[in-house]
């Protein structure tokens, strides 16, 4: 059975979740799982297609930056794969189909995974080096921080009774976020003594 995992990193991204799924049904894929999250943060969805995994399937990608950013997680996925008697399949790496159940196939891969890791890696020295000029010329302002933004309505959310991880998950911030926001509305105990 084929299996696909459709990634994308952002919700705005709709048009490329859709093209994967395309792509993975036009190449046979009986079952997709498809999620909107960053390559490094749990991924749930991928979990659960590893875990639905069964021997003889394949797991099947449109590209690898959809499953992994480093050779060390593709490689984790592999064998995963293998022990379950699965493959991978990579529909587009570097223009070519790459299949893990050859010795050619994970040869590829692991040569392409390689440069992929390197050119993220470079990417990111890049993006720190634009970073630390623009601060130095006064230019960088860097994100706004969300979280404090919506104190108030944090603070709102909990005088109508509201749990922190219902707030939390109706205004998209972190649950930590939350109880920081809550506690700037408290007092700190007066400690002076008379």
């Amino acid at each position: 059975m084929l299996i696909g995992y459709a990634r994308t990193s952002t919700t705005e991204q709709k048009a490329g979740l859709e093209a994967q799924h395309r792509d993975l049904t036009a190449e046979g894929c009986e079952k997709i799982f498809a999620e909107h999250v960053s390559s490094v943060a749990d991924r749930a969805e991928l979990e659960r297609a590893l875990e639905f995994v069964r021997e003889g399937d394949t797991l099947v990608v449109t590209k690898l930056d959809r499953l992994a950013r480093s050779v060390t997680t593709a490689w984790h996925v592999v064998e995963h794969l293998e022990r379950k008697g699965a493959g991978l399949r990579i529909v587009n790496l570097g223009g070519d189909r790459v299949d893990t159940k050859s010795a050619t196939g994970k040869l590829i891969l692991t040569i392409f995974s390689g440069f992929a890791q390197f050119e993220r890696e470079m990417m990111l020295e890049r993006q720190k080096e634009g970073i630390a000029k623009a601060k130095a010329e006064g230019r960088y302002k860097g994100r706004p921080p969300s979280a404090k933004l919506k104190a108030d309505a944090v603070r709102s959310m909990a005088a109508e009774g509201k749990t922190p991880t219902d707030i939390a998950k109706a205004l998209g911030i972190g649950r930590g976020s939350v109880y920081r926001a809550l506690a700037t509305t408290t007092t700190a105990p007066d400690t002076t003594t008379a």
